[in-house]
């Protein structure tokens, strides 16, 4: 389950955009062109399916910092996402903004199938649930009786997404429940702290746990979990820091510490001694987050990662792209970054190439496309076209 096109108002600088990604996609721009507000909108969809939406907007300042220039009323969205029932379904949310102040009201919501309808086989969109104001409904699959959901059983103001109370035991269409886990289950890492007191390079408790959190400071027990129970894991990392340290490299061990608790060391075959994750540069540390999250085999449906150059020599970049263009494979991946060594680091497989652009106080994103980009990129790579400024002459 995947997005297919994205369309969303009013969101930070984000006040009209409509962007169609890949498998693999690169959002590439200079800093300050509103990349990272694209990957802040992503994890607000996802929060909003886990009944988070109040706490994230109030963690963000309230609505008055995120709609656009603080003036617009409402932030809508709506995404089409690719259903394994269905070509697709898309999902709606508009948060309506009360007076000029903080405080917010879920104005409407729909998920529905509406791809039957652009086939023009019916006229009528098969809907699975919908919300506008007070009125909230969930439909059965087959449509043989829907619930109406009372105004008191949408507490805090309407605050929380229909979506995320549509579930128990009286609702029977599985379909929502699917849409709910996928949207809830999206990565979204664009602030993983590795300083020298960072919790990441600390003794962690020994516990299974296969994914990263999105803050990433739970890097080594995930890390055990796999290169410990995993085979091919193992030997994808393994592969990967050989690659970037050469032969030296021997493995990953995790020794215990105090109270349950597990260490990450790695063992280079010319030390007696390991070195330890407190140890590590900060560049290794972010490798070794990259690799595991992209390594993963079970991934969440979408990852999406802020600047993953930051902190890596240039060698380590293909090794990073190389991985991503195999998980995209397995989900869907995005980045953002501003380096033009990243995007020249696919070189085989390149990634749907999205150009961010400031034009009178708002971002444009410009999917790079068609005959014109075949042309150049017979001539020069991606990273030399963004240098150059014909990428953002081609949008």
């Amino acid at each position: 389950m995947k997005i297919l096109q994205l369309d969303i108002e009013g969101f930070r600088s984000l006040k009209k955009v409509s962007w169609k990604p890949g498998n693999l996609n690169v959002l590439i721009g200079p800093n300050g062109t509103g990349k990272s507000n694209l990957l802040r909108f992503l994890e607000l969809m996802s929060v909003s399916a886990e009944g988070r939406l109040g706490k994230y907007i109030q963690s963000l300042g309230g609505m008055d910092p995120i709609v656009w220039d603080g003036q617009t009323t409402n932030i809508i969205f709506n995404i089409r996402i690719q259903s394994d029932e269905s070509d697709w379904i898309n999902y709606i949310l508009e948060l309506a903004r009360l007076g000029k102040g903080s405080a917010y009201r879920i104005q409407h919501e729909l998920l529905a199938d509406f791809s039957q309808v652009k086939k023009r086989e019916t006229k009528e969109p098969n809907i699975f649930l919908s919300r506008h104001g007070s009125d909230a409904w969930i439909f059965d699959k087959d449509e043989k009786h829907n619930i109406l959901i009372a105004p008191d059983e949408l507490i805090s103001e309407y605050e929380e997404t229909l979506l995320y109370y549509a579930t128990g035991p009286f609702v029977t269409n599985r379909f929502i429940t699917i849409v709910k886990q996928r949207l809830a289950a999206w990565a979204i890492y664009h602030d993983v702290h590795v300083h020298k007191d960072a919790i990441i390079r600390q003794a962690a408790v020994a516990r299974l746990d296969k994914r990263i959190d999105p803050d990433g400071q739970n890097l080594v027990p995930v890390l055990h979990t796999l290169y410990t129970g995993d085979r091919d894991f193992k030997k994808d990392i393994n592969a990967a820091m050989r690659v970037a340290f050469g032969d030296d490299f021997d493995e990953l061990v995790f020794p215990p510490a105090a109270d349950q608790r597990i260490q990450l060391r790695i063992r280079w075959k010319s030390l007696k001694r390991e070195q330890s994750a407190a140890d590590l540069s900060d560049g290794t540390l972010r490798f070794l987050f990259l690799l595991t999250v992209l390594a993963s085999p079970s991934p969440p449906p979408l990852i999406a990662i802020d600047e993953p150059e930051t902190g890596l020599h240039p060698s380590m970049l293909p090794i990073i792209a190389e991985y991503a263009v195999d998980a995209a494979n397995r989900t869907q991946i995005i980045f953002t970054t501003h380096s033009p060594q990243f995007l020249d680091a696919f070189t085989d497989t390149k990634p749907t190439t999205t150009v961010a652009k400031w034009e009178n106080g708002e971002t444009i994103l410009n999917v790079l496309e068609g005959e014109k980009l075949d042309y150049w990129l017979k001539e020069y790579s991606l990273g030399a076209l963004f240098e150059s400024g014909e990428l953002e002459a081609m949008g």
